[in-house]
């Protein structure tokens, strides 16, 4: 019998979540492994080698980690959900002119609803990742995320939208650590090859990060619909033709294939008419933004305007701003100017290190 219960890891084949594993292994849990298949590398138009978390030598890595340590380990297709909606909500979000967020959507509609129903079955208790955040309980009655002690690798980003539910049954072993020291612990197991693996930042289904290239193979006929739509100014004069609005994004700089003499950013895009409005680097400058979907985390509801640090892209160190709910939205007052804000990507609130919640960009 363990020390601590029964505990499903989700394994992609990295130093993190297999360092996770051997951790709580040790800790004297009894470790259940599971990979999840999430996409076909063919079905995504690659054509090089196939790479990241679902790919066969990632899943042998995995297991082989498993049965080294003498704990059992399973293999999740959930191939078909993952596809139906995370796949299918990427295309539709930049059909619509936005910029998706999928590791968000993945986490909470996908990943944890699978680990968890597996855990079931496998009668485990808990479920852990190897994300870098951490988790407590408050005296309120709920579970908190909060930043990672490696501020270069904290991923409370993409967690604003696991439920209250599923973070009750969520560990995160890896949270107080720093990704050197993670990498020092994977070579004092001798697992020297897990400790020198490089580290993808790629969406996992989008081949090579050429998100262009997904949309074409995943929209036969998408260039002959939306080719030759124009480029505008703000005040609407035309300057150019562009080679089809989803294949920009809000901020873009490079690659507009246009020369107005100066940097010029796309700051808006208009789908029913094809447009991609160009503008400075001011007019990319917002104050206020509304925020949808809400998931709150901390507490329940923010009923009166509150001070908090928003993100509105993982990499963003985050801007002091007055949150205030109104309904369903999110009304954000950012306290000095920011640039890029992107329909469609996720907005995430701090108070500190906690994790408020978090929406998507209206």
């Amino acid at each position: 019998m363990s020390k601590h219960g029964r505990i499903l890891v989700a394994m992609s084949g990295g130093v993190d979540s297999s360092v996770a594993a051997v951790m709580l292994h040790e800790q004297g849990y009894e470790v259940i492994g599971l990979t999840m298949k999430t996409w076909d590398y063919a079905s995504s138009g690659g054509s090089s080698k196939e790479t990241g978390c679902c790919s066969l030598d990632s899943i042998n890595d995995a297991r082989a980690l498993a049965v080294g340590y003498g704990f059992p380990h399973y293999i999740l297709d959930i191939r078909s959900e993952f596809g139906d909606f995370v796949i299918d909500n990427f295309v539709d979000e930049y059909l619509a002119g936005r910029t998706p967020n999928p590791c968000v959507l993945c986490n909470t509609h996908i990943k944890w609803e699978a680990l968890l129903k597996r855990a079931d079955k496998l009668d485990c208790e808990f479920i852990a990742t190897g994300h870098y955040a951490n988790i407590r309980l408050q005296d309120n009655g709920r579970y908190v995320i909060s930043k990672g002690k490696d501020e270069n690798k904290d991923q409370s980003y993409v967690l604003w939208g696991v439920s209250q539910k599923n973070l009750a049954r969520t560990k995160f072993p890896l949270g107080s650590f720093s990704k050197p020291e993670i990498r020092q612990m994977a070579l004092d197991m001798g697992q020297m090859e897990l400790a020198a693996k490089s580290e993808s930042y790629e969406i996992c289904f989008v081949p090579d990060n050429d998100y262009r290239a997904f949309l074409r193979h995943k929209v036969g006929d998408l260039e002959e619909r939306v080719a030759g739509g124009n480029f505008v100014l703000t005040d609407g004069t035309v300057v150019g033709k562009h080679q089809g609005y989803p294949f920009y994004t809000i901020g873009q700089r490079k690659g507009l294939g246009i020369a107005l003499g100066h940097p010029m950013f796309v700051t808006n895009i208009q789908p029913e008419t094809n447009t991609v409005v160009l503008g400075t680097v001011d007019e990319l400058e917002r104050r206020q933004a509304w925020v949808k979907n809400l998931n709150l985390v901390k507490y329940e509801t923010i009923t009166e305007p509150l001070e908090a640090i928003t993100k509105i892209r993982y990499k963003d160190a985050g801007t002091q701003s007055t949150i205030q709910q109104m309904g369903e939205h999110m009304m954000v007052d950012f306290h000095h100017s920011v640039s890029g804000i992107a329909p469609g990507q996720s907005a995430v609130f701090y108070e500190g290190n906690d994790l408020l919640g978090g929406g998507f960009l209206m």
